[in-house]
This record gives C-alpha cells, structure tokens and sequence, in this order.
C-alpha cells in the first residue's frame, strides 16, 4: 500500500509568503526557508499556491518558486494563476514535479486535454472547490489528471466515492484549518493519496510525530525506518558505536560523534541527529544550543557494523569552533587533479561568476560577458559545430578537448542567466 503523504502549503503572493489562501498577511519566513524547514521536519511534498492577479507578480511568485526547489528536494505541486498552457510549462519548468488547474474557471476545464497531451498526464492536477466541479467534468477530465485536489472538506464523501475505480488519480484533501486528529481521521476514512495545509503549515514541527501516530492506527506513512536494529551492530566500549556525518549533498565529511542505542533510536524517531556524549554521560541533539541542527537523510553501517556514517543536511557550521568541517587542519597534501565532475563543473562556475562580478583586464571571459547575449550565443552555436566535427573523427582525444569548450561557453551562458548547477543536475534527477 502506498504512504499517505503529508504536505504543507506555502501561498505566495507578491514574493512574499502569506497565512493561506483568504489572507494576506505576510509571515516573516522566507518561502525558501520555510519549504527546507518543512522538508527537514518531514513533509513528504510542499503545494505552492501562486495568489498573483497580475503577469508581474505571477513572475515574481514563480522566481520564487525556483527558489524553494533550489532549496529543498521534495517534489513541488504548484498551483494558482494558470490562464494557459503557457502557464503550466513555467511551474513546470520553475521546478514543480506537478502543476494543478483550478477547475472553477471554465477555461481551465477546457485547456485540461491540451496541457495533458503536451506534458503528461503525470504532471497536471486539478484543484477543486466542490464535488459538482469535479464531477460535472470527470467524464471529460479523468483521462488527463494524475491527481485531484479537493479544497471542500464536506466534499470529501461524494468525491472520495467517485474516484474509487479510478485508481490511477489520486485524492488529495487541502485544508485551510484541521486539528491532527480530523486529519488522522480523514486518513483513516477516506480513499487519500494524503493530505495538505491545515495545521501542518503552522506546526510543521509536529510532522514527525503524527506520523508515528498514524504509524500506530496502522496508516501507511513515510517514516524513518532502519532495516538494521541496534542488536545488529556491534557496540564498542561503554555500548558506544562511532558515527560519522557526511553532507549528503558535497559528501563532505562534517564531524565524527558517538552514539549509544537511545541515541540511535531518537534520531531514527525524530530526524534530528542525536548523539551521547562521554563527558557529559547524557544525550544531546546537534544543533540545540548553537541553532546548528543536523536532519537525517540516510544513515549506514560499515562492513563490520561497527560504524556509522551519516548522510545529512547541515545548517550551518558542524564544528564548535565555527568551521563547516571539524576536519580543517591540513597535515599533509600531495597535490592531485580533483576529476570529482560536480565540483570540478561547480568550482569552472565559480571561477566565471567571479570574473563577472569582479572583472580582471585581459579575461576572455569578460570579453564574453561584455560583448553580451549574442557574442555569447554565436560562441555557444560554433562549439557545437566543432562538437560536430570532431564527432566524425575516430580519435575521441579531439571530441573530449571540444566538449570541454562547449562547456565552458555553456557555463558563461549559465552565469549570464542565473542559471546553476544545481538547478540543471535537479532538472536532469526529476526526469
């Protein structure tokens, strides 16, 4: 059986995050902050709703939507001022895994066919208002939405019924209040693919924990879950095992700490990673005194089951003295080419968004940047000619030496427009 999903709502309004669909009252988190705080707390997915009336707030709303993905690894659901097809293919490409026509313009039912033939059934959801908003139009619509977002809570009997041999769209109730028992409630009820906002928007710190509710009544709910029990490895001395914690994005080792079988427990039951420490003989979570929270992403155990190693996402810094890494102090180095491909393409970026923000005399690449857009477009078409060319020749020696060129043009054009390598390596891992 398929987790029951979890998903707060950001509702965005001029670039700004607001309480929910009704008000406009600005919250003082940040859009980007808030999605990573949602995704670190246990949220399965995040739905946006973009409130812009007009096509400049509608931009700005979706740069901020760019923004949370860049944030976050959860799958967006965007939704809110989709006029036209136009309109699915920028919150699709602003990074939402599914975008949602509100089925209370008319217009939208009509343009649901045509956005489904284009992008796929996969990506398009719908929101409704009402049972009749659906139903009216299922016969029409059911072959062209992967997912249904019902607003009317009242609502929930006769859509829920309708949608029972229809096992291929999913059923998503969104709240604007709900206390967690009306929505453990829901869940247990009802045929939901999961549920969203209500009270997960403002006590997105109590994810965790009601799903370990839910896990208790038997819901099926993404949870932490490790496939090995604490009497699977081997303990040390004192019952200590030695964890070590990576960055789960850079693979940079951060820290090594230890653990005891509560330890262990408590950071599989919560996400945060929790520790023992030896000189105060008691428990203590990452980042409780300094802010500098850990939030699990995987844990492993070695060959022997002796070790740990950590996969997470750090804030801030993980070492006391400030640093990112307790590991900083260079013994010794013998000097090597780092052929690692991500940071070998991050670190050529680096370079060029700092040519451009700090121009040298002499710089090709400043001669890119000011010659602009077309210099740097008739560059980009002549290295893919070269490409071509050396394509043709049985030495792949030349074909490497003008792919490195095309992807140095590439990243001047990337820098030019904004555009990082997170967002295209997100953009490849989402296909």
């Amino acid at each position: 059986m398929d987790a029951k999903k979890i998903i707060p709502c950001i509702y965005l309004s001029g670039g700004k995050a607001v309480a929910n669909l009704h008000s406009k009252k600005v919250l003082p988190a940040d859009p980007a902050e808030l999605a990573l705080d949602f995704e670190n707390y246990g949220a399965d997915e995040i739905l946006v709703f973009d409130l812009s009336t007009d096509d400049a707030s509608h931009e700005l709303n979706l740069s901020v939507i760019r923004q949370i993905k860049r944030a976050v690894d959860l799958p967006l659901i965007g939704a809110g001022n989709v006029k036209r097809l136009e309109d699915i293919k920028k919150l699709l490409y602003a990074g939402c895994r599914r975008a949602a026509l509100n089925f209370s313009k008319k217009g939208n039912i009509e343009l649901t066919e045509e956005v489904s033939r284009r992008f796929g059934k996969d990506k398009i959801a719908c929101v409704v208002r009402s049972a009749h908003e659906l139903l009216d139009n299922f016969q029409r619509v059911k072959t062209h939405i992967s997912t249904v977002l019902l607003l009317d809570h009242k609502a929930l009997p006769e859509v829920s019924k309708a949608l029972a041999d229809n096992k291929n769209i999913s059923l998503l109730a969104v709240y604007k209040t709900m206390s967690l028992h009306e929505a453990a409630s829901d869940l247990r009820t009802y045929d939901l693919a999961g549920i969203a906002g209500g009270a997960f928007n403002n006590n997105y710190r109590e994810i965790m924990s009601f799903k370990r509710q839910c896990r208790s009544l038997g819901l099926p709910v993404n949870t932490f879950e490790s496939s090995m029990s604490w009497e699977e490895l081997k303990e040390g001395e004192n019952g200590l095992i030695p964890c070590i914690v990576q960055d789960y994005r850079t693979r940079e080792v951060l820290m090594m700490a230890w653990m005891n079988r509560e330890a262990f427990e408590q950071t599989i039951a919560t996400g945060l990673m929790t520790y023992y420490s030896r000189s105060r003989q008691s428990l203590w979570v990452k980042g409780e005194t300094s802010g500098h929270f850990q939030y699990v992403r995987a844990l492993y155990a070695d060959c022997d089951n002796d070790t740990i190693l950590a996969k997470v996402s750090q804030v801030g810094a993980a070492c006391h003295t400030g640093e990112r890494s307790c590991f900083f102090k260079e013994m010794l180095k013998k000097e090597y080419d780092d052929i690692d491909p991500l940071k070998v393409f991050e670190e050529e970026y680096n370079v060029i968004l700092d040519r451009k923000n700090h121009p040298k005399e002499g710089s090709y690449t400043n001669y890119l940047f000011d010659k602009g857009i077309d210099k740097i477009l008739k560059k980009i078409g002549e290295e893919n000619t070269e490409v071509i060319i050396a394509a043709k020749n049985p030495d792949p020696e030349e074909l490497k030496y003008e792919i490195a060129d095309w992807l140095y043009h590439a990243m001047v054009l990337m820098v030019e427009k904004g555009v990082t390598w997170e967002e295209i390596t997100g953009e490849i891992a989402t296909r």
